[in-house]
Order: structure tokens, then sequence, then C-alpha cells
């Protein structure tokens, strides 16, 4: 039914469900598994002082950096269980980054993390998941998990 699976990670604790999901998922239709983190634009560029440069372009570093350690590690979990791979680290707005390789690589199931937070948190703050599955043309699978405010 599904040839490629794509699971976005951002290293949350709302992701560690939904990677059990999209494994469980890759094995049952014998699916390539996509892991891509979106090194978020946002988080590094906001800044506007041109003294700080050089410790935003750490920072980007950085994030790059947390985010190959993560797609390797869910690679490697994906691999054990006999799931062919490809790891993909972009850089931009998250959501937008995560519908665009929907639609360049072909995806056919995203099964997101999500944290379970109150009503008023969301309203405030919106999700990265909610846009992408409200979004996405193709099938998005939202795995909650339930968090501590």
């Amino acid at each position: 039914m599904y040839d490629r699976i794509l699971l976005p990670t951002d290293m949350s604790a709302g992701v560690d469900r939904a990677v059990e999901h999209a494994i469980d998922a890759a094995e049952r239709y014998g699916a390539e598994l996509h892991v891509l983190y979106v090194v978020d634009a946002e988080a590094y560029s906001s800044y506007p002082g041109d003294e700080y440069v050089h410790e935003f372009e750490g920072l980007e570093s950085a994030l790059e950096q947390a985010g190959e350690e993560s797609v390797i590690a869910i690679a490697e979990q994906a691999e054990a269980a006999g799931i062919d791979t490809e790891t993909v680290i972009t850089h931009g707005v998250p959501h937008e980054e995560i519908l665009k390789y929907i639609d360049e690589a072909d995806i056919g199931l995203t099964v997101v993390g999500s944290k379970n937070r109150s009503d008023e948190y969301r309203r405030l703050l919106g999700s990265v998941a909610e846009r992408v599955a409200q979004m996405s043309e193709q099938p998005v699978t939202v795995v909650k998990t339930p968090v501590e405010e």
C-alpha cells in the first residue's frame, strides 16, 4: 500500500512513540523509511546584531549536528528491523520543508509525533504536526505522547 513512509523528527519526547509506529508501518508494508530533520531557520536567523553572527553560525552547526545524530539513531533502529532507510537534513520552516519533502520524495504516508498539550497552549503556539496533517495531500498519522506541563 505504501512504498515510502516519512518520519520527521525534532528530537523531542513527542517523537519517541512515532518512531515505533513508523518502523512498524514500514515493516508491515515493506516500505522504505525516510527520516527527516529540519534545521529551523528561524531558530538561528532571528537575531539582527552583527556582533553575534559567529555565535549563530555555531548554533546552526549545533542544530545540524544534533539533527544528524537523531536521524542516524532512528535509521539504525529501522535497519536493525530490516528496513531500508534514507536520512535527510534540510533547512527552513519545519512544516513547509516537511510538506515539500512529501511531494518531492513521493511519500505515501507520514508519521508525525505530537505532544499532547492543553488547548490554550495549542491556540497560542500551534503545532508542526497539526499543520502537516491539515495541509498534506497524502495520509498523515499523528502519534500523540502525553507530556507534563
